[in-house]
């Protein structure tokens, strides 16, 4: 068995406060006995609005931040997850406009990717993941300030035997996503979130990480960011649908444990994985 643990807080601004706040979620994580730690999206800087300071805050998966996320796995001995604003080489976009004020916020019109980062006990990246589904939706349009992750192989970790894969935010809304993870041996999904809080969307994110995790018989471990711009509502959740341990929308951090005999006897009680009678094409 491997305890993992989900862990939420606000990101903001300072990207420094940011990692100090993973640090000490991570330790909390750690002394009790998780070996894997969820964050949640955006996790490394977040602003009220979704603008160009989220360009200008990118930096590339070899930059200060992500080093500082391996620092934290490698002193924890964890393998620790965490969503990025990655800097991109080609940001597909044309130079930012000149300020015309000293006061005028960041403005830019290039894009970076909305990128999460698996860090392993010795501090080296073992598995990345670019969000694929970018949230145009219920009145936002990320995909304004975000390129979406190219379709390939999913990318998985193992930690003790289980092995784990990554999807973000609005991509589970989008089932076919996490049936390739599980189809790339998956018996964990991780899940960090930016999930907006709004009319009926925190039962929206709980019905959805639920129904991922009954859909596919795997776990969950969903971290999501809290109050006052994220619903909060981490949780991990059993191959059965079962809410092991979760949250509600302050910071925290909370853990169980992940049992491949649990995954493999709901398997036998629910083969649904087996029965089905479709795979998953891409679409054109």
């Amino acid at each position: 068995m491997v305890q993992v643990a989900v862990a939420q807080f606000a990101p903001g601004l300072d990207k420094d406060e940011n990692l100090a706040a993973i640090g000490e979620l991570t330790g909390e994580a750690a002394g009790r006995g998780a070996r894997v730690v969820v964050f949640p999206e955006f996790a490394m800087f977040t602003a009220p609005k979704l603008d160009g300071r989220f360009v200008d805050s990118a930096e590339p998966l070899d930059g200060p931040f992500a080093g500082g996320l391996g620092a934290l796995a490698g002193r924890y001995g964890v393998h620790l997850v965490a969503g990025v604003n990655e800097r991109l080489d080609d940001p597909d976009g044309p130079p930012a406009p000149a300020r015309h004020h000293a006061t005028d916020e960041p403005r830019s019109t290039a894009r970076i990717s909305n990128t999460l980062v698996a860090l392993g006990p010795g501090g080296d990246i073992v598995a990345e993941y670019r969000k694929l589904h970018l949230y145009d939706a219920f009145g936002y349009k990320e995909s304004a300030l975000v390129r979406p992750g190219e379709i390939g192989a999913p990318e998985t970790f193992t930690v003790d035997g289980v092995t784990f894969g990554m999807q973000t935010c609005y991509d589970v809304r989008f089932p076919e996503v996490t049936r390739r993870i599980v189809d790339a041996g998956a018996d964990v999904l991780v899940l960090p979130a930016a999930w907006v809080p709004g009319p009926l969307k925190e039962d929206h994110w709980r019905t959805l990480v639920r129904a991922r995790a009954i859909e596919n018989t795997i776990y969950v471990a969903a971290a999501g960011q809290c109050a006052p711009m994220g619903a909060g509502n981490s949780m991990l959740v059993d191959p059965m649908g079962v809410v092991v341990a979760g949250l509600g929308d302050g910071s925290g951090v909370v853990s169980g444990e992940i049992s491949p005999a649990r995954v493999a006897a709901v398997r036998k009680t629910n083969p649904a994985l087996g029965l089905r009678r479709f795979t998953i094409a891409q679409a054109g």
